[in-house]
């Protein structure tokens, strides 16, 4: 993965210098997938490390919610994503045009 990250990087500078905007971008998203992998991956199991002399990391097991949680995020996950999406495609519909200078009020001098 770091080696991934490493050659995307490489990819996105090139993209970059002959003037590739979408190729450099998508090579800089790849790097930082790669990159954010490859440091999860290489603390796998622990989701926490501890810096403390003889103390306990957290991990993926000690980490995880448990059932009763889970049961309740998916009740309020149910409820309220769909409200969450009525009121931004609401958000989105009544501010969709595009504002001009026609738009703007004429300019009042303070004295």
């Amino acid at each position: 993965l770091s080696a991934v990250a490493a050659v995307a990087l490489v990819g996105a500078l090139v993209a970059n210098a002959a003037g590739r905007e979408g190729a450099a971008f998508a090579g800089t998203a790849l790097t930082w997938a790669a990159a954010a992998a490859a440091y999860f991956v290489a603390l796998h199991p622990a989701v926490l490390p501890t810096t403390l002399p003889g103390g306990a990391s957290l991990t993926i097991e000690n980490a995880a919610s448990t059932t009763m949680t889970l049961q309740i995020m998916t009740v309020a996950a149910l409820l309220f994503v769909p409200i969450v999406l009525l009121y931004t495609a609401w958000t989105y519909w009544v501010f969709r045009r595009r504002l001009s200078v026609e738009h703007m009020a004429e300019p009042v001098l303070v004295k």
